[in-house]
Formats: structure tokens, C-alpha cells, sequence
């Protein structure tokens, strides 16, 4: 910083500048001398500096960084590079101020640093350089905006290879969430530039700096599958926020970020760890200070460039896309909150029973069955209608305690959740009574709004307690999807062949057969008029008798598992749930049959159905003691 400069920023000539510095200014006002020195001051000037600087080496090499931002390993690795060198450091930060930064630069001149490592504010800052060349002083400039020979973090290389990642796990709807810093401009370019070396179209609405309402609407969409992130806060904040909304990470998206070396505390709850690169900014520290000193010393043995091997710290939150996934099971049906009252024997039209016990639980066949299949170790997704009151909290709640997919599951405001009201008698017999509420509002227009969720689905379980056209609309879209169709029909009479005829495997106990076959006497003759209409298989559930299987390859009795009997409400729903998540494991009919029928002979030994459905080790473990080669 010359005269002219301090005289330029005071305001005065540079014949007053003189006066005052050099204390001959007995004419100049106490207001222009004060502030004149206090410029001084802030600039660090002092007459015939550049004249009369010592050419002696200080041993002192000086740090200017933009931002505390910057303050973080990169540091760490310069200072401990230079002391192991015999140098010590000064640190300045110009806290994202060009006038402050000003400062800093005329501090260091002023100190007769050896060398200096800086990373400018704005591009605008580069003009400051001349203070360093008129002192000849070796200089390093770092950062976006340190100019054509900056020297830079890999944060582009890092961008491309993590985006590189997810292509490798065959995602193609790749999102970028950035945050605004020293990395953006970078990790931005490295994403776009492996987008385009992979032939893949680079769509600026997947491109967020928020976790705004069209990043969600995109995730709930399935727009996307994978989503790259440029700070380690900012993927955890997402993590969190898919958390709350009922996602799985990897399962539903997949998440890499880029992180620091640095230990970043783990500011959400329920966050174990996201699969990260990690930036090595203290080798980088390191790289530029050996850099710097080399140059000063005039060494031969100079390093060129910095150089980080990537690789992926975990693999946490990856994934291949929730399309390529083992085929799931999709659940359409009725949500309740089941009341369970515990009476010696049933009611009857004239008699009035007392009950002293009563149980709350969350209800219906399509939570039982959703619920259920989720215990049997599978991915499994619930589409129906809850109200807006306190219990459509309670069935989100223990959706997601069990690791059901709830984002089929809609508030309906007009409506209140469906309730049940079961009556259990000690030998475990149960009538039911049932207030619909929401569950009479799902209609075909429902099903079709949330038809993506039928994606990958590979057996769709539904329950004629919704609306019957509606149960017609999730047979077709399931079909279109190309899943096959499993149908509880209960809480109804006659059902149209029409609807039928989308059934593939149809499962009445006895008393909804004689519903659906009055003109028919027995069991073989009602399940063969069935498979007239086009299903596929019957399966008549008989209780304490088992269940009988009709279909064209197969005429067969299987016998129930003996155990003891407490409430056989559930009974149905377990049946059903493990059958169809032993057939999606790839197992014959008869075997999916009889496994199923151990399902169900736990779920009688308890009560309460959500209780007593049997979890797959569970179950896998008691068959293997009564049936090695089953499992």
C-alpha cells in the first residue's frame, strides 16, 4: 500500500498523508488527522516500505482465506506441513470482505512474510496481487476464485465419480443437491460432465439447492432413484426429511454425499451413517505448503499436482434402483382401528354380555395383511384411505414401525379412520362388527392416481371391505403392472363375474364361499364353478380343518397345524400374507400352502392380529423343527 492509495481511501492529499505520518501536521484539523491514522492503521502502511523491505527470509509464511468456511483440515495440513518444515504461520481471514481482505494483504506485506498461500474473496480480488509482486513475494492463490492457475480441492473429479457410482448401480434419474460455497460451481460440473460421458440427458428440474416441495414431489413420484450431494449437513438433512415422510434409504432412493475429513457430529436422530467420499482437505493443506516452500527455497524436487484416490467409505445408502429390486408386495385394502372386547360367550339377539377387558390395536386386512407380509422379510407397500383425526396418526405410526411402506396411504378430510369392533369368547371364536369410514371412500380414481405404486409389485393383496369397483380398478392396474392378484372377499355377498375373472388366486373361508356359490352343495362343487369364472386357484380356508386347494393342477385337503386357540381373527390375514411371500420366495404351491398354515396357527395362539403375526426367522425356525425339508 503506497501514499497515494492511503491518500485515495482518506480523502486528502498525499502532502497531508506525509504530515501526519510523519507528525508535521500541527495545521490539520484532530477530525482528517484521526482518520487518516486509522487508515494507516487498517492498511498497515509505513512510509518507504517497498524501499527499505528486509531481503532477510522471516521464516513466517502467510495464510489468507476467504471465509470460516474455509477454516477447516485444509488448514490443519498447511500449519503442520510448514512447523515440520521450520516455518510458522500466520492466519488471516477476510470473512467473505473485500475491504477486510485489503487489510489482511497489506498486514502481510507489512510482516515481510517468505511466501503466501490465498484464497481471494471474489474474482475481483485478484487486483491485490500487485502488493505480493511489488515485494516480490512467492504466492499461491486457491479457490474458485484464485484465477487461471488456482490450485483447487478434486471437488469436480469427487461429483463425477460419485454421479459415476449410481450410474454403475443402473440409475438413470440421477438428482443433484447443491449448496451454495467453495465446492458448487465444481461438484456442479463434475455431475453434468459425467451425465454427458454416459449419454445421458442432463435435466436442469433435478438440479435442487433446496429440499423443496419439487424434490419431494419427484421422489414421490419415482422421477428419481438416486441423488447426489455436495455437502455431507445437507444429505443428512435429506435423510431426515425422507425419514419423516416415511421413505427408506437405499431402498426407495439412493444417497451419496461428498464429506470432509474432518469428524462431522451427527446432528439428526436415526442416522447411522450415509456412504460418503471423503475429501482428504488436510492432504491438500499439506500439497500446497510443500508447494509453497519449495518455490520459496527454490528446491528442484517441487510436487506438480494434487492427487486423491476416491473410493466409496460405505455402501449404506446405495442401492440399485427401487425398479430393478426383488418384486414386492403391494397391499390394497381396509385401514381400522380394531377394538377388541373380550366376552364369555358371543352376543345374540336378546342377550346382553359384560366385558372387563378391552384391546386397541391397528386393524383391518390390509394393515394385517400389509403388516404381515412386512414380518415375512418383504418389501411391501399398503394403498388405502385413513381420516384426518388423531388415529390416522396412530396407523402411520405402526406402519412405519414395522417398515411398511406408507406413502399409498391417504388422508381422506371428509371421513374418519374405519374402526372394527371385535368380540373374542374364550375358545377364540370373534365376531366382528365394522364402521367403514374412510375405507368407503377409496375409489377406481384413487387407484389410479397412485398406480406408480403398483411398480415391481409381484403379488397385489386386496380385500373386497373398499368399494368393489375399486377392488375391479386395483385387480386391472395390478395385471397392468404385471402382478397377479390375491382376493380376501370378505364383507361381501355376490361379487360380478367381471371382477372375478381379474382374480388369479381367490381365498373365502366357508361361509364367504357359500356367499359367493349359493346354487352349489359342496366345497369341490362351488371352488370348480370358481375356476369357470377365471380364476386361476381356490383356496377355501376351513379353521380347525385347514384348508382345501382347487385349482387345475392340484384337488387337495390340507390339514391345520394344531395350536392352541385364543383369537382366530387374524387367522385369514396371516394365511394369506405368508403364502404370498413364500410363493414371491420362489416356492411351489402345495410348499407356500402348508407354510402358510403354520402362519396361521400362531396367529390363533395370541390375540390381537398385528401382535401375533410370526415373523419370518420365527416361523422359519419352529418349521424346521416339524418339517426340515419344507424350508
Amino acid at each position: 500500500m503506497n501514499i497515494k492509495e492511503i491518500a485515495h481511501l482518506a480523502g486528502v492529499s498525499t502532502s497531508t498523508v506525509s504530515k501526519i505520518v510523519n507528525q508535521k501536521d500541527e495545521s490539520i484539523s484532530s477530525e482528517t488527522r484521526e482518520r487518516v491514522l486509522k487508515i494507516v492503521k487498517e492498511y498497515n502502511y509505513t512510509p518507504y516500505a517497498s524501499a527499505t523491505a528486509s531481503p532477510a527470509k522471516t521464516w513466517i509464511l502467510g495464510i489468507l482465506l476467504r471465509s470460516s468456511v474455509s477454516l477447516d483440515s485444509t488448514l490443519d495440513g498447511i500449519i503442520q506441513t510448514a512447523q515440520s518444515n521450520g516455518y510458522s504461520a500466520l492466519v488471516y481471514n477476510s470473512y467473505s470482505d473485500m475491504e477486510q481482505e485489503l487489510k489482511n494483504i497489506t498486514s502481510l506485506c507489512k510482516n515481510n512474510v517468505d511466501g503466501i498461500i490465498w484464497e481471494p474473496v471474489s474474482k475481483e480480488s485478484l487486483k491485490y496481487i500487485t502488493h505480493f509482486n511489488n515485494m516480490s513475494i512467492p504466492l499461491l492463490t486457491i479457490g474458485p476464485n484464485g484465477g487461471d492457475h488456482s490450485h483447487l480441492l478434486p471437488y469436480e473429479e469427487a461429483a463425477y465419480r460419485i454421479t459415476q457410482e449410481l450410474i454403475n448401480r443402473k440409475h438413470t434419474n440421477i438428482a443433484c443437491v447443491l449448496k451454495e460455497g467453495r465446492r458448487t460451481t465444481a461438484f456442479l460440473n463434475g455431475y453434468k460432465r459425467c451425465l454427458f460421458d454416459n449419454h445421458m440427458k442432463l435435466d436442469q428440474d433435478f438440479i435442487f439447492y433446496d429440499l423443496n416441495e419439487s424434490l419431494i414431489y419427484k421422489v414421490n413420484t419415482r422421477s428419481i432413484s438416486g441423488i447426489i450431494s455436495s455437502h455431507y449437513r445437507k444429505a443428512m438433512e435429506f435423510y431426515q426429511l425422507m425419514n419423516t415422510l416415511n421413505y427408506r434409504i437405499p431402498e426407495d432412493i439412493s444417497l451419496i454425499s461428498l464429506k470432509n475429513d474432518t469428524m462431522e457430529s451427527l446432528a439428526f436422530p436415526n442416522i447411522s451413517e450415509i456412504s460418503t467420499y471423503t475429501i482428504l482437505n488436510a492432504d491438500f493443506g499439506s500439497y500446497l505448503c510443500s508447494k509453497l516452500i519449495a518455490e520459496i527455497e527454490k528446491r528442484k524436487d517441487e510436487v506438480h499436482s494434487f492427487v486423491q484416490e476416491f473410493h466409496l467409505d460405505n455402501e449404506t445408502t446405495v442401492s440399485i434402483p427401487f425398479s430393478l429390486e426383488a418384486p414386492k408386495i403391494t397391499v390394497v385394502g381396509s385401514i381400522n382401528i380394531d377394538t377388541y372386547l373380550n366376552v364369555p360367550q358371543l352376543p345374540h339377539s336378546g342377550k346382553t354380555v359384560s366385558t372387563s377387558t378391552s384391546s386397541t390395536y391397528p386393524g383391518g386386512k390390509g394393515i394385517n395383511q400389509s403388516i404381515g407380509a412386512a414380518k415375512l422379510g418383504h418389501r411391501v407397500t399398503l394403498i388405502g384411505n385413513v381420516g384426518s383425526d388423531i388415529d390416522s396418526d396412530y396407523i402411520y405410526k405402526a406402519l412405519d414401525e414395522y417398515g411398511v411402506e406408507s406413502f399409498g396411504v391417504k388422508r381422506y378430510n371428509q371421513a374418519k379412520t374405519g374402526k372394527a369392533y371385535i368380540f373374542v369368547e374364550s375358545s377364540g371364536q370373534s365376531m366382528i362388527s365394522i364402521l367403514a369410514e374412510a375405507n368407503n371412500t377409496l375409489t377406481p380414481e384413487d387407484i389410479q392416481k397412485r398406480k406408480r405404486f403398483f411398480k415391481n409389485t409381484g403379488y397385489c393383496l386386496i380385500q373386497s371391505e373398499i368399494p368393489l369397483n375399486t377392488v375391479a380398478e386395483a385387480c386391472r392396474v395390478a395385471h397392468e403392472y404385471g402382478a397377479k392378484t390375491i382376493l380376501k372377499p370378505s364383507v361381501c355377498g355376490h361379487i360380478p363375474s367381471e371382477v372375478l375373472a381379474q382374480v388369479d388366486i381367490l381365498i373365502p373361508n366357508e361361509d364367504e364361499l357359500n356367499e359367493l356359490c349359493p346354487d352349489y352343495a359342496s366345497i369341490e362343487e362351488k371352488t370348480a364353478f370358481l375356476l369357470e369364472c377365471g380364476i386361476e386357484i381356490v383356496i377355501a380356508t376351513l379353521g380347525e380343518r385347514g384348508c382345501y386347494v382347487r385349482c387345475v393342477n392340484l384337488d387337495k385337503y390340507f390339514p391345520a397345524v394344531p395350536f392352541p386357540s385364543v383369537d382366530h381373527t387374524g387367522a385369514s390375514d396371516a394365511f394369506i400374507s405368508a403364502l404370498a411371500s413364500y410363493l414371491l420366495y420362489g416356492y411351489s404351491l402345495e410348499e407356500a400352502v402348508r407354510i402358510a398354515t403354520y402362519a396361521a396357527g400362531f396367529c390363533i395362539s395370541r390375540e390381537g392380529v398385528v401382535p401375533s403375526l410370526i415373523d419370518k426367522r420365527s416361523l422359519e425356525m419352529y418349521i424346521k423343527q416339524q418339517e426340515e425339508s419344507l424350508i
